[in-house]
This record gives C-alpha cells, structure tokens and sequence, in this order.
C-alpha cells in the first residue's frame, strides 16, 4: 500500500482568481501567486495517484492567513474526500491566531468528515507557534478529537524557495514540548529536526511525532530516508509528495532505489500512514 501524506488540492477556480486572492490572503501571495505555479484539484490529483500507483492521499489546503479563503479551500475538500472515501482523507486548514474561530472551524470541519489540522504555515500565518496561549486552543481540540497537527517546518541553513520561513527545528521543539500529548506530523523532514535527536532532550520530546518526506528531492539527497529511519525510526517517517509541487513517481523511484530494509520500506511507504489516519488497506 502506498500513501502520499502530504497533497494540496485547492478549488478549480482558485487557479483563475490569483490576483484577487493574493490580496487578501498572505500565504497565496507568497506561495501560488506567479502563474508559473501549479494549482491541482482533486481530479488532477486522482489521475496522477493511479498513473504513479498511490492508493490514497492525505489531501489539504495551505496554511491560510484569511479566513473565508480557508473556508472556501475547507468546504472544496470536504466536498472531494466525501466523493471519494476510499482515496482521498482530508486535513482542515486554520489559523490558530484565529482563536475561538479557529476552533470553531476545525470542529466544523472534522464533523465533515476532515481527519486532521494543517497545513499549519506559521511564518505566513504570523503565528507564533511557541507561544502556548496562542496555539492551546486548536492543539486542545486536536488532542481531544484525536486529530494529528500537521505543520510546515524549514532549514537554518540551504536554498531559499517560497515559503521556506524561519520556522526551524529549535521553534519546532518548542511547540512539540509545549503540547507533548497531541499527533505532531513535522512537514519536510521536520527542518532537519531528527538530526538533533542525538541530543536527548530533544529525542525524548518525539514520542508523538512524525516526519513527512514533503518536497524531499529538493531538500536532500535520497540517503535522508535511512538515516532519518537509523536516528528516530522507520515508523515515523510518512511518505509524502507536496503534490503538486512534484508527481508520486519522482519520490517512489528515490525510495525504491534505496538500501532499505523491506519493513522499513512498507512502513515509510504505507503502514505508517495507515495506522496514523486510521484506513484498511485498500
């Protein structure tokens, strides 16, 4: 079985309307703002998973900063995960910074039928994740729905590349020991998180957390996904695409190509994903 765990799918006419989004919402205008950057519907998405042999896909929106945007992007995939249960389970976007609304929101959504929260963007969002009062809310609801808190991670050091931010593994560990019982998934690769895990404060704080292999070829070389897997293990690691920033069959080749062990490769690929969101496999 395999999963992409990370997959952004916005309305169709989103693709159509980027002048008038980019003014009124800060993570568009940094992120899907130039034309040359492609916007994907659920169609698109369905069609690349069974080209490259993705059985299902988490799917969401960006982390918005304006909040009727989120709901247009909430209600689009609520409405693509309800027409297709059995491929696609959908995450709902808010900013924490929103408050009761927020909060209100997520529960909106997750009575829909959304099985998590993110993608978070904390730089683009200007929401200050290490800040417990600020990020209680959201995180409360999302621990007692049993709800993961997917967020958008970045490198101290490499490339620059739209939305990257300064939301780098020292604020990541913040905000995992601020909220040590909630499903954290740390989106691309975590900022390089897991490389401090030889530091023991920082491995004792992962027990809930997971690492996404989102954009991973234009972050790393291939060799990321063993020795993530040799320093916080196989089963936290949770294949992922960024789609559609790039096709499953990119990523797929790198991991098939890889000296992994077989479990380790069943586990990053798909069992990982499944335990987590909680689907049989297909």
């Amino acid at each position: 079985m395999i999963v992409d765990s990370h997959c952004h799918i916005l309305p169709p006419s989103f693709a159509k309307r980027r002048e008038e989004l980019a003014t009124k919402d800060a993570t568009f205008a940094e992120i899907l703002a130039s034309p040359s950057t492609r916007i994907a519907d659920a169609p698109q998405l369905l069609e690349a998973m069974e080209r490259d042999g993705v059985d299902r896909a988490v799917v969401m929106g960006m982390g918005w900063s304006d909040y009727d945007v989120a709901v247009e992007a909430n209600d689009y995939i609520i409405e693509a995960v309800r027409a297709n249960p059995c491929r696609l389970t959908g995450f709902a976007s808010v900013n924490p910074d929103w408050g009761d609304a927020a909060v209100a929101e997520a529960k909106r959504c997750a009575k829909a039928g959304l099985r998590g929260i993110g993608e978070i963007h904390p730089d683009t969002q200007d929401v200050d994740i290490t800040d417990l009062a600020t990020m209680a809310p959201v995180m409360d609801l999302a621990r007692e729905l049993s709800l993961p808190v997917l967020v958008h991670c970045s490198e101290p050091a490499g490339h620059l590349y739209p939305g990257k931010g300064v939301t780098t593994p020292d604020r990541i560990w913040r905000f995992i020991r601020n909220f040590p019982d909630n499903v954290i998934i740390c989106a691309h690769w975590g900022g390089g998180l897991p490389f401090y895990s030889l530091m023991p404060e920082v491995s004792a704080a992962l027990s809930n957390v997971y690492f996404d292999s989102a954009a991973s070829p234009f972050l790393y070389r291939p060799e990321v996904y063993p020795t993530v897997a040799s320093l916080v293990g196989a089963e936290r690691i949770l294949f992922a695409t960024d789609f559609p920033l790039m096709s499953p069959s990119r990523p797929l080749a790198e991991v098939a190509g890889l000296p992994l062990a077989e479990q380790d490769r069943r586990l990053i690929l798909g069992e990982n994903g499944a335990r987590l969101f909680g689907f049989e496999e297909l």
